[in-house]
């Protein structure tokens, strides 16, 4: 299960990674938000993919599953789609503003 994680990870990384490197803001925030799913795939195969039952003391289990991979994963996730909407909000504001999201044109010319 380890190895299909892996291949999905990079998969993700790779078109995380191209879309980033296009020229319109909205394919790189696109990227981010890729990217840092595959991040979250990443931390939660580190943990360990095992089964068992919930970290409770109440119950008696004698396998349970670590929590801390999913607790940094939901962390993770919420603040991602924050900046991730944030990016949105920027984006389609500096298009209203200037007309573009290509990010040569973004850019300006150097001596303005």
């Amino acid at each position: 299960m380890e190895l299909l994680m892996s291949v999905a990870i990079g998969i993700l990384f790779s078109v995380g990674t191209y879309l980033i490197l296009s020229r319109s803001i909205l394919r790189i925030i696109l990227g981010t938000g890729i990217m840092s799913h595959g991040s979250h795939l990443l931390i939660l195969t580190m943990g360990g993919l095992k089964r068992g039952a919930a970290p409770l003391l109440s119950e008696q289990a004698t396998v349970f599953t670590d929590p801390l991979p999913q607790a940094l994963i939901l962390t993770s996730i919420v603040i991602s789609f924050g900046v991730t909407g944030f990016f949105f909000v920027l984006a389609y504001r500096s298009y209203r503003e200037l007309g573009t999201d290509d990010m040569d044109e973004l850019r300006g010319e150097e001596h303005e």
